[in-house]
């Protein structure tokens, strides 16, 4: 994979750096780029964990790529282009694996979104996160409005875009909107130590916890009950199951083969 996105894996975990300086925007390229990526990286049977990041240390992802905005404006065809970007934060959500985001730096409007669609988010201290679309005329586009009331309750994400201001790292962990912070520098080490432990559980099961919590979301209570069921018993005759239930009565770690 050449040009803006880099693939490396190790351990179980594949880290994808989107690389297209200064700020790492969502430009249509990096957007191709990082679709073709993740079907590759979902269809690989050593990779358990995928961690997305930035390259540098000013941004995660400074949001869209603004110089693509004037080539926007009355045109009819930004339909599709923003539903390519929509196409990309779906998958990235619906991948069987766990995707964690590490934030390195700025992640504002779009890499904001992008950093939504990943199921966790570490965040170094000095970065800033939040949604300037506001300050454009416009408003965030990418999913925003949908992804991130669910995750912080309604009247916080309407304060972050209503306003505009981009918010610290500490900020956004006490409202849930990241789920650790790291000294700056050292949140690599940090989310590959997390993602490491992850990746040396069941695949299985790490999938099944994702698509249970992402069917609850959409559907009442009662249909998620009835879905998580259904997957708590197909995940019961797996191998790894069986791995797992009998390394506990026998004291011993376990080893998953992830069938």
């Amino acid at each position: 994979m050449g040009g803006c996105v880099r693939v490396e894996s190790n351990q179980g975990v594949a880290t994808v750096t989107i690389d297209n300086p200064p700020l790492n925007v969502l430009s249509a390229r990096v957007v191709k780029e990082l679709k073709e990526s993740f079907s590759q990286l979902r269809d690989d049977q050593q990779v358990m964990v995928i961690v997305l990041t930035g390259a540098g240390e000013k941004a995660f992802m400074a949001g869209a790529d603004i110089k693509e905005f004037p080539e926007w404006l009355g045109n009819m065809d930004m339909k599709e282009i923003v539903r390519k970007n929509h196409e990309l934060f779906a998958q990235i959500e619906r991948c069987p694996k766990p995707v964690i985001a590490m934030l390195n730096g700025m992640a504002l409007g779009g890499g904001c979104e992008l950093a939504l669609a990943c199921d966790l988010r570490i965040a170094e201290e000095h970065v800033r996160i939040g949604f300037p679309e506001i300050k454009l005329g416009i408003f965030p586009g990418g999913g925003g409005t949908q992804r991130l009331p669910r995750l912080i309750g309604a009247s916080k994400a309407l304060e972050l875009m209503f306003l505009g201001e981009p918010i610290t790292a500490e900020e956004a962990l006490k409202i849930g909107l990241v789920n650790k912070v790291a000294p700056k520098g050292q949140g690599m080490e940090f989310t590959l130590q997390l993602a490491r432990k992850i990746a040396s559980y069941s695949l299985k099961a790490l999938s099944a916890i994702k698509e249970a919590v992402r069917y609850g979301g959409d559907h009442p209570f009662e249909m998620g009950i009835s879905h998580e069921l259904e997957l708590f018993y197909q995940i019961f005759q797996t191998e790894d199951a069986k791995e797992g239930i009998h390394a506990f009565i026998e004291k011993r770690t376990p080893t998953f083969q992830h069938k």
